[in-house]
């Protein structure tokens, strides 16, 4: 098999041990596509394990990273067939599939599924099942998403074949759906009206922490046929929860009051309302919310020990997945790599209303000007030469930044044609550039937020084609509300932008001179 290395700081603590033969142990993945699973087989690759997935959509697999490193048969976990072969010769299987966002019926799907897979290991003679369930408090009902990872997990550990299952709760790593809706909560309300839930306590566990134990999870002694709770370090409430995640973002600290008239279904349709969660997946994690989840145990320790560096403290969790902390440990930071220049942890799997909340405004316009004129028109730009716009409009924003104790516009540029990484551009400061293709401004005026401008040019048949991209990120409700109040005039700034470079580098005798900038705007 290909050599793959580990993909996070963290190498594995747990290999594969090779069979009788010599050869390396076959794990069969369930839900390998997910959000746990797309992250977990390139750590089974790595510690020495030959991988097969189950899958509706192969087609998916080579978008991943590990897609040429793995088997993949096409199926579902309900048909006999496809998974009595993707079963074939398996020394562990990892079930990580559930129906939360199925609909009505979803705990019968749940359940015909796991019973056809635990038949189909029973008769493979699979060494072992590994299947992740939910933390729940015993003796208390249940919401149906818990009662039905309950029942699953019953199905398994009663099906003959050896089987752990893991009972985690709050998955903090960016992409988990637990952890999007504490996210974009926190980010849109600056006040929080909640129910009663939001006093329970927790125990949440960082994704890079399940991923631990589920790697370890294939390693327990062959007479392990039981149920254990994982969880971090820190028990929290929710309210907590939402407030150390305003920490780590840079957040004010926000006011929670819980409301008894708030029910379950009126707080999945307020969730729904003030996030990009779907509600078929905010109802059931909300009616998960209504008990305490803390473990029980540390029964865990006894199969699995922790990592050598210990479990991740929440606060940490959040700082990880929010990119503010960086290490090799990939798997839990979103982050636009074509904006911030670093890599991007999201998978192919990932939801699309995962991830830091970012607002865009893309323009392109072509010329018949070659690549290198457009280029020269682009690096000319700001100081005495303008933006390509709407004059007045420029000059306002620049007026309301001073007004608000900002930079403005006086800054202009400095009097060399060739911008460098660092110049100052007005209120803009060069991130990025790529001579001739190119060039990634960064805001330096005040703004509730974080904002860039990218601007690139490349080859059109016998032109040029001029691509011009604004990105911002929103700080808190009022960074959201001030993408609303400018996005009218985005249509006169911008677009005339893109429009006016294209017009500029087609015209029969450009000339893009940089003269020399006042000394009271040179860049400090």
């Amino acid at each position: 098999m290909d050599d793959v290395s580990a993909p996070t700081g963290r190498e594995p603590e747990l290999t594969a041990v090779p069979r009788p033969d010599g050869t390396e142990p076959w794990a069969v993945v369930f839900g390998g596509t997910g959000y746990i699973g797309g992250r977990l087989v390139p750590r089974l690759l790595a510690a020495g394990y030959r991988v097969r997935l189950l899958t509706r959509e192969p087609a998916r697999i080579p978008a991943f990273p590990w897609g040429s490193l793995v088997e993949a048969v096409q199926g579902d976990a309900a048909d006999p067939g496809p998974v009595a072969d993707a079963l074939a010769d398996a020394d562990v299987v990892y079930y990580l599939v559930h129906s939360m966002s199925a609909g009505k019926g979803f705990e019968e799907a749940d359940s015909r599924a796991a019973e056809n897979v635990a038949q189909a290991a029973a008769a493979a003679s699979v060494g072992r099942i590994v299947y992740l369930g939910g933390l729940h408090p015993d003796g208390v009902a249940l919401s149906p998403h818990l009662r039905s990872r309950v029942q699953v997990g019953e199905l398994f550990l009663r099906s003959g074949v050896p089987t752990l299952v893991l009972q985690a709760g709050v998955v903090i790593g960016s992409g988990s759906a637990s952890f999007e809706m504490v996210r974009h909560l926190t980010d849109v309300l600056p006040y929080m009206p909640a129910p009663r839930w939001v006093r329970n306590r927790i125990q949440p566990i960082a994704v890079r922490d399940v991923l631990h134990y589920l790697l370890g999870a294939a390693r327990v002694p062959a007479d392990v046929n039981r149920a254990v709770d994982i969880g971090g370090p820190d028990v929290l409430r929710y309210g907590q929860m939402m407030n150390g995640y305003a920490v780590e973002a840079g957040l004010p600290q926000r006011p929670i009051a819980a409301l008894p008239v708030l029910t379950p279904r009126l707080a999945s349709l307020w969730v729904n309302l003030v996030t990009p969660i779907p509600s078929a997946i905010a109802r059931p994690l909300v009616e998960s919310l209504q008990n305490e989840c803390v473990i029980k145990d540390h029964d865990i320790d006894a199969l699995i020990p922790p990592p050598a560096e210990g479990l991740t403290p929440y606060r940490r969790a959040v700082a990880l997945a929010l990119g503010r902390v960086r290490d090799d440990d990939v798997e839990t930071s979103w982050l636009d790599a074509e904006v911030l220049g670093v890599p991007s942890e999201a998978l192919p799997s990932d939801p699309d209303w995962a991830g830091k909340t970012a607002f865009t405004d893309t323009r392109m316009a072509f010329t018949t000007a070659p690549p290198a004129r457009l280029w020269r028109v682009i690096e000319g730009i700001g100081g005495e030469n303008g933006w390509y716009s709407s004059p007045l409009l420029w000059a306002a924003r620049g007026w309301m930044d001073r007004l608000v104790g900002g930079i403005g516009l006086a800054r202009g540029r400095r009097s060399r044609a060739r911008l460098e990484v660092g110049d100052a551009l007005d209120f803009w400061r060069v991130e990025a550039i790529e001579r001739g293709s190119f060039l990634r401004l960064r805001a330096e005026m005040r703004v509730p937020g974080l904002a860039w401008l990218e601007l690139r040019a490349s080859r059109h048949g016998e032109g040029s084609r001029y691509d011009q991209r604004a990105v911002f990120f929103p700080r808190g409700l009022g960074g959201r509300l001030y993408w609303l109040a400018v996005l009218p005039f985005h249509g006169f700034i911008f677009r005339g932008m893109a429009n006016r470079i294209a017009a500029t580098a087609e015209a029969e005798e450009v000339e893009v001179a940089t003269p020399p900038a006042p000394a009271a705007a040179a860049a400090p």
